[in-house]
């Protein structure tokens, strides 16, 4: 057995400790594999490409990150956050409730892509919701704003996780039929889809309740605040 193309780990480990950039370290990392594993440099070279090709799609997630991180440093939440503070009409629960409903719709049909945590929750809704809250009591603290934020995550979580159910063609949907069949229960994926959108409706008051609470808490704190002390 030849042991040498195993030298291709000991590449990413030392580039990984010597902090390289990690592109490059994987690329050399499969270089040193393939050409000691005898494959030729140009079959090597067309099997990389085969597969960042095959593999481009995860480049999307990929330039997600740096792509909120621009938009972030030109001033997206804040410009988010000031536009909050001039709709008046606008609360926390009426926010959030809202959001949650076009999530879980965009789910229902597969859109799952369209919204969530890293394109939308970060840059968008949370400082958007901390806005909301600040209408509410301006002097919110360190711990309120992460529960905000946490607050505002969960809303998300809760629209995709019990909308995408009842889309037929989820991969979660057809496993559930594949199980049935092994035991002998036909079910269809249509029929499915059907039994989980009562779950999404109880998913949506729910979590509208919850936001719903944290809305009068703040208000009661705001309350407390503002209420003239004895003596």
């Amino acid at each position: 057995m030849n042991y040498w193309p195993l030298l291709g780990i000991a590449v990413i480990v030392i580039g990984f400790l010597l902090r390289f950039n990690p592109v490059p370290v994987v690329v050399c990392a499969a270089l040193t594999s393939g050409l000691l594993a005898g494959i030729a440099p140009l079959t090597l070279l067309a099997l990389l490409g085969k597969s960042f090709v095959s593999s481009r799609l995860l480049l999307l997630f990929v330039l997600t990150l740096p792509v909120i991180g621009l938009l972030e440093r030109a001033g997206l939440r804040e410009h988010a956050q000031r536009w909050i503070g001039q709709l008046r009409g606008l609360s926390l629960a009426r926010l959030l409730m809202s959001y949650l409903l076009v999530r879980q719709v965009l789910a229902m049909f597969g859109l799952t892509g369209v919204a969530g945590a890293p394109q939308t929750v970060r840059p968008l809704l949370a400082p958007m919701s901390e806005a909301a809250a600040e209408k509410i009591l301006p002097a919110l603290t360190d711990a309120d704003r992460d529960e905000v934020r946490a607050i505002a995550a969960a809303t998300d979580n809760v629209g995709r996780f019990f909308g995408e159910d009842v889309f037929i063609a989820l991969g979660g949907v057809l496993l559930i039929q594949a199980f049935y069949t092994q035991h002998g229960i036909e079910l269809s994926p249509l029929a499915i889809a059907l039994w989980a959108l009562p779950t999404a409706v109880a998913a949506f008051v729910i979590q509208s309740v919850r936001v719903w609470l944290y809305q009068r808490q703040l208000q009661r704190r705001a309350g407390d605040v503002h209420a003239p002390r004895k003596g």
